[in-house]
């Protein structure tokens, strides 16, 4: 059984602690005073011949065939399941936004889908329970977006976010640019109008049907075997090639994998819970300014907001579950809220606080890692299923789309399916696992390091660097504005760090020796 990765092992210092002030201690400036001028030459080649990766834009296969099935065309990729058997028949479970563009990709190459979710259709639903209603997409779910030609459709209503808008204690607030080079951002899209447009293009295709309120009971994974529970309570039994578990952070199909010998899983829930709260639009407008996500930064804990299509905020509130326990009443909880978030509390409305706040308890929040990610040639998990992190760097939807692309990228190699999924597993893992922990070093990040000088100093360093040497890529750009690996990220940010010390520490023993040499000179 795995245990839950310390990010000092992939790159950043215990206590996810990045800052200048506490990298930079007495004994590691002496012990970075043997720099050379080689070090300086060696960082100049390399940041100008390593290029920074722009965003880019995915398009169409264009190995794309369009065949006549029963009056309708039916996609298929050239090539795509033809070689090693017939076209297969896929069962993907869960359709939300991981599972519905998986059976879109699966059926452009020609295999026959069944899609089940156990929930209603999200397109009929009045409510939808259980899910933050707006999401950050960046350049992975973008990327996996194109290649449907779902990525215009979707920005078309998605609002951009350049940049954190930071909340003091005294209401103060100030902005700090994601990037001010290349002008890239991050997009609000809303999580039901994302899933629709998916599950519409499923409906256009004659090869998937849509199963919905099919609750899966029961599989065999070895034979291919699952069993739902329709609306009507009934037994619905049902047979794939491949199954293929997008459903989510509890996983039943991850529930069967678990059984397996030689499957190897962890889970982690932090001491934080949530609750969502909603800034209301007001005489149709925006009550803050749209094109940035909130943040409010209190050490332990904070509160972020996210911009929706009808000029409303939707408010997380991260708290230590003490914290939440400490607010009893009404009373409790607005003065909790004069103190710190004195500025939110009149966009939300005392009223409007009051009954969100105490009308749910506060959420868990569990980190997954697992492996391998399939059984053989007849299973498969992707998304939360696979690698379900805590939301704070907006990359649980993103890294799971991510995964269909890698996936698909794979499939056109037109290898045997259990050398295909092998692959996968192997080619992902190490990446998941980065993300996993990278989310969590986020938190930490946005709850309490955006605030200090030294995080502002880094940051504004970061960016002076990405501007002269474009190989120098700031940890967040790389994990959000390009298609970076993660475990690369990080490599990439553990080498800024180590090259930083050393120029800080030459820096500092320059300034000691150009002092001494000053002193000596005015008064021996």
């Amino acid at each position: 059984m795995f245990v839950a990765t310390p990010l000092h092992l992939v790159g950043f210092p215990q206590q996810h602690q990045t800052t200048i002030d506490t990298i930079y201690s007495a004994s590691d400036i002496i012990s970075w005073l043997n720099i050379s001028p080689a070090s300086w030459l060696a960082f100049i080649s390399i940041s100008s011949s390593f290029r920074c990766q722009r965003t880019t834009r995915a398009v169409m296969s264009p190995g794309i065939i369009r065949q006549e099935v029963n009056g309708r065309q039916e996609s298929t990729e050239a090539g795509g399941t033809e070689r090693h058997g017939r076209r297969r028949r896929v069962a993907v479970v869960g359709a939300g936004l991981v599972g519905s563009l998986a059976a879109l990709n699966f059926a452009r190459m020609g295999n026959h889908v069944d899609l089940y979710e156990f929930r209603e259709d999200i397109r009929h639903a009045l409510v939808v329970q259980g899910r933050s209603i707006n999401l950050a997409l960046s350049q992975r779910g973008r990327k996996a977006l194109a290649a449907v030609g779902l990525e215009q459709e979707v920005l078309a209503t998605a609002i951009p976010m350049r940049g954190r808008m930071l909340h003091d204690v005294r209401g103060n607030s100030s902005v700090v640019l994601y990037d001010p080079i290349n002008n890239q951002c991050l997009y609000s899209v809303g999580r039901r109008q994302l899933n629709e447009v998916l599950l519409n293009a499923c409906d256009k295709l004659p090869n998937i049907r849509c199963h919905f309120e099919h609750k899966l009971t029961s599989a065999n994974l070895k034979e291919g075997s699952l069993e739902f529970q329709n609306p009507a309570k009934e037994a619905v039994a049902a047979h794939a090639d491949l199954i293929v578990g997008c459903d989510g952070a509890f996983s039943s199909v991850r529930q069967h994998l678990v059984r397996l010998p030689g499957f190897n899983y962890s889970q982690e829930y932090i001491e934080t819970g949530y609750l969502e709260l909603c800034i209301p639009s007001k005489s149709g407008n925006f009550q803050m300014p749209a094109n940035y996500l909130h943040i409010w930064p209190r050490d332990t804990f904070m509160m972020i907001a996210l911009p929706n299509q009808d000029k409303s905020f939707t408010v997380t509130l991260s708290m230590p579950f003490d914290v939440f326990a400490r607010i009893q009443n009404q009373n409790d909880l607005l003065e909790f809220f004069k103190t710190n978030f004195r500025d939110a509390l009149p966009l939300i409305g005392e009223q409007q606080l009051i009954k969100d706040f105490f009308k749910t308890r506060p959420q868990f929040l569990v980190s997954i890692k697992c492996r391998p990610y399939h059984y053989a040639d007849k299973a498969l998990i992707l998304g939360d299923a696979a690698h379900a992190m805590v939301p704070y760097h907006g990359q649980g939807m993103n890294a799971g789309m991510e995964d269909v692309t890698l996936l698909t990228d794979i499939l056109a190699k037109q290898l045997p399916m259990d050398e295909t999924l092998t692959l996968f597993t192997e080619s992902r893992w190490q990446d998941a696992f980065a993300i996993c922990d990278l989310a969590m070093y986020n938190y930490v990040e946005m709850r309490d390091l955006t605030k200090r000088w030294t995080f502002r100093l880094r940051k504004s360093l970061d960016t002076l660097l990405f501007r002269l040497f474009p190989g120098w890529i700031p940890l967040y750009n790389s994990v959000s504005f390009s298609s970076m690996p993660y475990r690369q990220c990080i490599a990439n940010r553990k080498w800024q760090d180590q090259l930083l010390k050393r120029i800080f520490g030459a820096t500092i023993f320059a300034a000691i020796v150009t002092g001494a040499a000053i002193f000596a000179q005015r008064f021996l």
